[in-house]
C-alpha cells in the first residue's frame, strides 16, 4: 500500500527513511493520489491537523484507510490528536501513535501494519 506523509521538523522523515518505504510527501497539500493509501502525519500546535494535511485530504480521502500519526506526550490530552481527528473525521483507523521520531520497536510495529494493510 502507497504511504503518504508529511513532516515538518523531520521526526515523520525519520520514520519514513527507517521504515524503507516508496512515499508521497505532502508538501503543499495539492498533491494528488488514485490509489489507497496510509498516511503518517504529525499533530500541529496543541492537537491540530497541520494546515498541507487538511489540504491534501480534502481532495484525496477517498482512499484514506488509516492514518498513523506523531506526536509529543508533553501535550498531554493533545497527544497525537491529529490522527484521531483524522480517523473520525474520514471514518479511518486510527492505527499507531508514535513518540517524536520513534524507537525501533516502534519501526517495526509500523512496518507490520504496513504489510498488513
Amino acid at each position: 500500500m502507497k504511504i503518504v506523509y508529511a513532516s515538518r521538523t523531520g521526526n515523520v522523515q525519520s520514520i519514513i527513511d527507517r521504515l524503507n518505504v516508496d512515499a508521497l510527501e505532502i508538501s503543499s497539500g495539492t498533491e494528488v493520489i488514485s490509489e489507497d493509501y496510509l498516511l503518517i502525519t504529525y499533530t500541529d500546535g496543541y492537537g491540530d491537523v497541520p494546515s498541507e494535511v487538511e489540504e491534501f485530504l480534502s481532495g484525496n480521502n477517498s482512499h484514506l484507510k488509516g492514518v498513523i500519526v506523531s506526536g509529543d506526550q508533553g501535550y498531554g490530552e493533545a497527544y497525537c490528536k491529529a490522527g484521531d481527528v483524522i480517523a473520525k473525521q474520514y471514518n479511518v483507523p486510527c492505527l499507531y501513535k508514535v513518540e517524536n521520531d520513534g524507537t525501533e520497536e516502534d519501526i517495526d510495529e509500523i512496518r507490520k501494519i504496513i504489510e498488513n494493510q
